[in-house]
């Protein structure tokens, strides 16, 4: 513990995002960094006859780390750690260490408008038609990758689907999204009889894995796979079709809003499927729909 006892503070708020929020190892471990940095930071900067302790934390100081981080971090990076540090302080206050949250008046810096990475149809049509094989890893890499363009699925939220979470005879999964929020999802036919597929190969290969691991997607230990493995069988797939690398899951997930909006689906039942919080999240994939309705407007409109 510093001799300001901010390092106790951080460990006790990380404890509380995963107990009380239900936030996932992952990202309850990128706060955790984002505020020992911070920590460091102010530890730099302590006089040797300076006594700092957690109510003394203030603004100027927070400002101070601010321009720092300018100096070194992109805007996103810079935007994400002051959230951090701004959520932390407002847990200090909800349990009585300090009055005031002194990073309240910090603004976050402004981001930049960037268009989320995705394939066309025909990409995405090429990428899954190639995965032809009919092993059982070929089978279950086509059942995944089916999956993910069908629903738009977080790959954390794919690799933790169990097979109770699937009804094949509705069309539909039910999810675990972030914060541990449940939402049920459509899921096309294509993605179910690839699963079936993949499932059934593994019945007669394996006997019933679902006695050992109600996992639905399995690694070759029948285990769960893990959202790492994941990424890696999709950028090879990705490579040996010939698009552009890497193609990570969350570009299968833009491209699945992307598809659905260029289609006509509403905004805010995107926002639903994708298990977005705020509508302004789901809103960055209208630029693409908006840039190509501009093209098709100023081919087509005989007085634009």
């Amino acid at each position: 513990m510093t001799s300001f006892g901010l390092l106790y503070a951080i460990r006790s708020y990380i404890e509380s995002l995963s107990a009380e929020k239900g936030y996932s190892e992952h990202t309850c471990r990128a706060y955790f960094r984002d505020l020992l940095e911070f920590e460091a930071f102010l530890e730099g900067k302590r006089e040797q006859e300076d006594l700092l302790t957690i109510k003394t934390v203030d603004a100027l100081m927070i400002r101070e780390y601010l321009a720092f981080l300018y100096r070194i971090n992109k805007k996103s990076t810079i935007a994400r750690k002051i959230s951090a540090i701004r959520s932390f302080f407002k847990f200090l206050m909800r349990f009585g260490v300090i009055e005031n949250n002194p990073a309240e008046g910090i603004l976050t810096p402004k981001q930049e408008k960037t268009v989320p990475v995705h394939l066309s149809v025909d990409e995405a049509f090429h990428l899954l038609d190639s995965m032809t094989g009919d092993s059982l890893s070929d089978l279950r890499n086509r059942a995944m990758f089916e999956t993910l363009y069908s629903t738009g699925l977080r790959v954390s939220e794919l690799a933790g689907i169990n097979i109770s979470d699937l009804d094949v005879h509705t069309g539909v999964v039910r999810v675990y999204g972030k914060g541990g929020k449940e939402r049920i999802v459509p899921i096309g036919r294509k993605a179910i009889v690839a699963i079936q597929a993949y499932r059934e190969k593994l019945r007669v290969e394996c006997g019933d894995p679902a006695e050992k691991n109600e996992a639905l997607f399995l690694n070759k230990n029948k285990g769960r796979l893990t959202t790492r493995s994941i990424a890696r069988i999709l950028d090879r797939h990705a490579k040996a079709c010939g698009l552009p690398s890497p193609v990570s899951p969350h570009a299968l997930r833009h491209t699945f809003a992307t598809h659905m909006l260029d289609a006509g689906a509403d905004l805010r039942a995107v926002q639903e499927l994708l298990g977005h919080e705020r509508l302004s999240t789901t809103q960055k994939y209208t630029h693409v729909s908006i840039d190509r309705l501009m093209k098709t407007y100023d081919k087509a409109h005989p007085r634009k």
